[in-house]
């Protein structure tokens, strides 16, 4: 037998099972796919080095200037544009983030105490944190 050049083998007819088809490279790809015992674990760690804020509690007298930004710009004859600050907590884990939406004020909604804008957005005025426009110039 030789063991270097597979003479005794090499001109043999290529096998086909009777009982089973023919298999695509795709399949036997897979077979060969690395095994992913973990699951979501990547995910996991990536969840849990991503970076919260913490929000923070606003003083009664910011209170009082946002409540009073509010009204002027309700009280305005034409609708402000105006761009509010706000937190905005996240999904999956405790904290959140600070944002801040321009827009165009439309209304208020005391009973759902909400800041509306023209474009559809919603705040809930407890998480606003800060009010600026043109208006308050």
């Amino acid at each position: 037998m030789s063991v270097e050049n597979y003479d005794d083998i090499i001109n043999l007819p290529h096998q086909v099972s009777g009982t089973h088809r023919h298999m695509t490279g795709r399949d036997r790809a897979a077979q060969f796919a690395p095994f992913a015992a973990l699951v979501g674990h990547s995910d996991a760690i990536n969840e849990t080095g991503r970076l919260t804020d913490e929000e923070t509690e606003v003083l009664e007298d910011k209170i009082e200037e946002i409540n009073r930004k509010i009204f002027v710009a309700l009280s305005a004859t034409e609708p402000p544009k105006i761009c509010v600050s706000y937190f905005e907590a996240d999904r999956k884990k405790e904290g959140g983030a600070y944002l801040s939406h321009d827009g165009v004020l439309k209304k208020m909604d005391v009973y759902e105490d909400t800041l509306e804008f023209e474009d559809g957005f919603k705040v809930t005025l407890s998480k606003i944190r800060d009010i600026n426009g043109d208006i308050y110039l």
